[in-house]
C-alpha cells in the first residue's frame, strides 16, 4: 500500500487510494491531527461515504421492483480508486462504476476526489457523475476522524465545537444493533453557538443534525490549537467517536441513514440526491490550520 503525499510546506496530507482516504495530515513541525486509528476503537481514518451515508434497512434498498444489498455507507470506502495526478500540491482519485458496482448499485457513476494543499488549508472536493440515462439516487458524506487533543492542545477536556451559526434545532440519534435514524428528536447540546466536546456525548452513537444552520465551524482547543472546517454544500452534520478514543470524527453529509420504518423505494428517501442524467454534483470540504 503506497500513499500518495502532497505538500504545501505548511501541510503535508498522505492519502490512500484504496478509497482515496485521507491518512494523515500534518504540520511543518510533523504534528499529526488525524486520528492514530487506534484498533482497539476504530481503525478508520477519513472514508468517504458513496452511494449511501450511514445504514439502509436490512441492509437493502429498493429501485424499480428490485431489491440490491449494500453495506452500511456504500462501496466506495472499500473501492481501489485511479489516481488520475499527483502533483507537488495536488492530487486526483477516480472511481466509475463497473460489473461489480452494478449488482449493488445499477447506476452508471463516476466519483473524482480532488485533493489540493494552500498555505496552511486543505481543500477537498468531491464529484459526483451521473453517466447513465436516468436520474441516480445517492447520498455522499465525508468522515474524518480529527485527533482529540489537537497537537498542543492540551487535555481532551476543554476542546469545542463553535458553530458558524447559532444550532437551536434538535438533534437525532441512531438506534443501537440497525443503525436506522430514531423517531425521537433531542434537544440539542449545543449552547448558543458551542458545543463542549464530551466522550459522553457519544455513548448513545453519533450525534446527527439534520436541519443544520451552519456550514462552516472551527474545532478548538483550551490551549488555542484550531482546525477552521468549512462545507458549504452539504447540509448534515454527524460527529462520532467511540467512547475514550482518541479522535472525534467531525462528518458533513448530503444525506443520512434511513428512517426507522422507512419501506419505500431509494428515491423516496429522506434526503436522498436525484441527480439527473448526465449531471454533476460537487461537494467541498476545507480545513485550515489557524495561527495561533
Amino acid at each position: 500500500m503506497e500513499l500518495v503525499t502532497i505538500s504545501s510546506g505548511a501541510l503535508t496530507a498522505r492519502i490512500n487510494p484504496l478509497g482515496a482516504e485521507l491518512w494523515s495530515l500534518t504540520d511543518a513541525a510533523g504534528a499529526e491531527y488525524m486520528t492514530d486509528a487506534d484498533p482497539a476503537f476504530w481503525g478508520g481514518h477519513a472514508p468517504l461515504l458513496f452511494p449511501v451515508v450511514g445504514s439502509l434497512a436490512g441492509d437493502v434498498f429498493r429501485h424499480h421492483g428490485q431489491t440490491y444489498a449494500l453495506p452500511r455507507h456504500g462501496f466506495a470506502r472499500r473501492a481501489q480508486f485511479e489516481v488520475v495526478e499527483a502533483g507537488l500540491s495536488y492530487a486526483l482519485f477516480r472511481l466509475v462504476d463497473s460489473p461489480e458496482t452494478r449488482e449493488v448499485y445499477p447506476f452508471a457513476f463516476a466519483l473524482k476526489m480532488a485533493f489540493a494543499l494552500e498555505g496552511a488549508s486543505l481543500h477537498m472536493a468531491a464529484t459526483v457523475s451521473n453517466r447513465g440515462d436516468e436520474p441516480m439516487p445517492f447520498s455522499f458524506g465525508y468522515h474524518p476522524a480529527f485527533a482529540w487533543p489537537l497537537p498542543d492542545g492540551g487535555a481532551k477536556e476543554g476542546h469545542v465545537i463553535r458553530f458558524a451559526e447559532e444550532e437551536p434545532a434538535p438533534v437525532r440519534r441512531v438506534g443501537k444493533g440497525h443503525g436506522l435514524v430514531l423517531p425521537e428528536k433531542e434537544a440539542t447540546p449545543v449552547k448558543g453557538c458551542e458545543l463542549a466536546l464530551s466522550p459522553d456525548l457519544f455513548v448513545a452513537d453519533a450525534v446527527i443534525w439534520d436541519e443544520l444552520a451552519s456550514r462552516a465551524l472551527s474545532y478548538v482547543s483550551p490551549h488555542g490549537t484550531r482546525l477552521d472546517i468549512a462545507f458549504p454544500d452539504t447540509p448534515q452534520l454527524g460527529l462520532w467517536q467511540v467512547p475514550g478514543a482518541r479522535y472525534i470524527c467531525i462528518e458533513p453529509w448530503a444525506g443520512h441513514a434511513d428512517p426507522l420504518g422507512f419501506d419505500g423505494e431509494i428515491t423516496q428517501k429522506p434526503a436522498i440526491i436525484l441527480l439527473p442524467a448526465g449531471e454533476s454534483r460537487s461537494f467541498r470540504m476545507d480545513v485550515s490550520l489557524a495561527p495561533r
